[in-house]
């Protein structure tokens, strides 16, 4: 935030979840006070799925760092950029196959005062 182009930026939106280094009023206005130009926007809370940073590092936990057994940093940074390479390569978008109609039916199955979410 201090360095160009974020501090003569006249806003700056940064995506957020719900950690504890960032939730929160008094998180809010600490940040949003030292950097009068940053708005912070939450993503939803519980709804990581929406996080595209965090699937992406999740998939980079489990395929890329497990097992955590590199000789030193530099083959760490090696392997990590080259699963980077890699990734960029297969990546594809994902397909939600998981339709308003099957949130309904999950929805009555858990409760009885369930109103329908309009088509």
């Amino acid at each position: 935030m201090s360095q160009a182009p974020y501090k003569h930026a006249q806003r700056v939106f940064v995506i957020v979840d719900n950690g504890s280094a960032h939730r929160g009023k008094r998180s809010i206005d600490r940040l949003q006070g030292t950097w009068p130009n940053l708005t912070l926007v939450h993503t939803p809370v519980h709804a990581s799925w929406l996080n595209q940073c965090e699937i992406y590092f999740s998939v980079v936990q489990r395929k890329a760092l497990t097992p955590n057994n590199f000789a030193d940093l530099d083959t760490l940074q090696a392997h990590l950029l080259a699963f980077g390479r890699r990734y960029e390569q297969i990546a594809a978008p994902f397909e939600w196959t998981f339709t308003r109609d099957d949130l309904n039916k999950l929805l009555a199955k858990t409760t009885t005062e369930c109103t329908p979410l309009a088509a």
